[in-house]
């Protein structure tokens, strides 16, 4: 759950059921993350009654009209804000652009950090906030930009003005962005059962299984958390797939940040179909869910 989203689709397009169904596919807390997790509820008097031990990852969903504050934490005695509620967890905000920009602006040093520190005269306190951040948005102020069952209203002006309000640097920061399109029929009518929760989660304990091995030396890493000295000798890319990753870090302007977490991904992606190298078709799927950094931001 090192890995943070960016869901994109029209209202309706089921993003909100798909952010609360994610936690279903995570492995069970590891009793270490438990008692963490616990800790910080127990702190804040969040505990349900006779609850004594956090079983299940929290899901944290705060509206859009949350402070600054109470988003990271703060106050005259800090406290812990949502991001650190949702450690070990999920953190969902929807209608991402509705946030006040300068409230997401300070996710930024806990996404990459899994930590927040808030400074007050007497002294600093640092509070967890090891987190999967899940953030959805609609494509524009009426939500129908590319909907081929409802006409946009918008102009172009407004669209960019709409998504100028997520940052580029925080927007770096999400690993994966992905268009919802609205569900056809023919599924919505479709009587046979799609693949259950149950199934994907087996599938992530394998892939668990593979970075497990791959980093027996430090127990705590996983794909999405790796430094660019691990990067380099897990990541290793074949001559096709280097100039395939060569042309869309060129051709889409990414950052640096960026090229890393595509391979991160990548490493991820051939980890679920048990594969030992990247292949070109593991590191395409990866450059596809950056693609809206070129589409939606102008980047």
């Amino acid at each position: 759950m090192e890995s943070h989203l960016l869901m994109i689709g029209s209202p309706g397009t089921g993003k909100t059921l798909l952010a609360s169904r994610i936690g279903t596919i995570l492995p069970e807390l590891q009793l270490k993350e438990s008692l963490e997790t616990t800790r910080i509820y127990s702190a804040m008097g969040r505990l349900s009654n006779g609850e004594s031990l956090m079983m299940q990852r929290p899901f944290r969903s705060p509206h859009h009209t949350i402070s600054e504050a109470g988003l990271v934490g703060g106050g005259s005695t800090p406290a812990p804000g949502e991001i650190s509620l949702a450690h070990h967890g999920l953190l969902f905000l929807d209608e991402l652009p509705e946030f006040n920009r300068r409230t997401l602006e300070v996710l930024r040093q806990p996404l990459e950090e899994n930590c927040v520190t808030i400074s007050r005269a007497i002294g600093s306190v640092t509070f967890p906030a090891r987190l999967m951040l899940v953030a959805a948005m609609n494509p524009c102020p009426c939500g129908y930009r590319g909907d081929t069952r409802r006409r946009c209203s918008c102009n172009p002006t407004q669209i960019e003005r709409y998504v100028s309000r997520i940052s580029g640097p925080l927007l770096d920061r999400i690993d994966i962005h992905i268009e919802v399109p609205p569900v056809p029929f023919r599924e919505l009518s479709n009587q046979e059962d799609g693949t259950n929760s149950e199934t994907i989660r087996e599938q992530v304990l394998e892939a668990r299984e593979f970075q497990t091995h791959r980093f027996k030396e430090t127990p705590e890493m996983l794909n999405g958390k790796m430094a660019p000295r691990e990067i380099r000798r897990h990541c290793k890319l074949k001559p096709e797939a280097e100039s395939l990753l060569k042309q869309a870090v060129e051709h889409m302007g990414l950052s640096a940040r960026a090229h890393d977490k595509i391979l991160r991904i990548s490493r991820t992606i051939a980890d679920l179909a048990r594969a030992d190298q990247i292949e070109s078709h593991h590191l395409s799927e990866a450059i596809n869910y950056r693609t809206l950094d070129r589409n939606y931001w102008g980047t």
